[in-house]
């Protein structure tokens, strides 16, 4: 609860705001009429929060590649490749 604010409070006390922010890595929820309305958070831990997302969502890609690998899902390169090159108008390649 201590990382609940109201934006008026936010403002007066912005750099001791900033401070604890960097300090704790914690975000610090806004009010406004009593009813959280902003969430503010530093640089660092907001770039550290994507790079984990990017992360989180490349293992359920990799997850769903290997499931339609599992149930038979796929196409040959060669397969693929004549008709990637078909559908675009390119020449075959030379083997």
């Amino acid at each position: 609860m201590s990382d609940i604010h109201s934006l008026s409070d936010f403002k007066r006390n912005s750099s001791a705001f900033l401070d604890r922010m960097r300090g704790t890595g914690h975000p610090v929820v806004l009010t406004i009429n009593g009813k959280a309305e902003l969430v503010v958070q530093d640089a660092a831990s907001y770039q550290k929060l994507l790079n984990r997302v990017d992360e989180l969502e490349t293992l359920e890609g990799i997850k769903l590649g290997l499931a339609d690998v599992e149930a038979g899902r796929v196409t040959p390169l060669r397969e693929f490749e004549k008709e990637f090159r078909e559908q675009r108008g390119l020449p075959g390649r030379s083997r």
